[in-house]
């Protein structure tokens, strides 16, 4: 699979191939903040077919936790791009950056531990309280 996005003003953009090696939506609290408040939509691509084609995100990594992701998105704009997990060999692409989000087939939802009354899960899909195997 090859995709191509990047931000809402057009400053960065970038290419993602590969195999996906997951594609959810989370509900967990930290993902609530990044997206305003919904469930945040991602696919999960091997982080060796990862590039940026243009410009270069900003990144934030909180200090006060043990295991802080760090994120990447737009210094002019602020979209928020992707998510990298240390230690996971993999770029999470967030849906919305997608010039084709039609490429998104989610197949589960994840920290449903942490879901709101109004986030949306479709009917049939594999939910996890936490990550699949935990």
């Amino acid at each position: 699979m090859r995709l191509e996005g990047g931000c809402y003003c057009g400053e960065v953009r970038y290419v993602a191939e590969g195999d996906p090696m997951m594609q959810a939506q989370c509900h967990c609290r930290e993902c609530q903040y990044i997206s305003g408040g919904a469930p945040n939509t991602f696919i999960a691509m091997p982080a060796a077919g990862f590039s940026y084609i243009l410009g270069q995100p900003k990144q934030f990594t909180r200090k006060d936790l043990e295991r802080p992701v760090t994120r990447e998105f737009c210094a002019e704009c602020g979209t928020h791009l992707v998510t990298k997990v240390p230690g996971l060999p993999a770029t999470i692409v967030k849906v919305g950056t997608l010039d084709e989000p039609g490429q998104f087939h989610p197949q589960m939802a994840i920290y449903t531990c942490d879901m709101q009354e109004f986030h949306a899960i479709p009917a049939g899909m594999k939910t996890f309280e936490k990550l699949p195997g935990r």
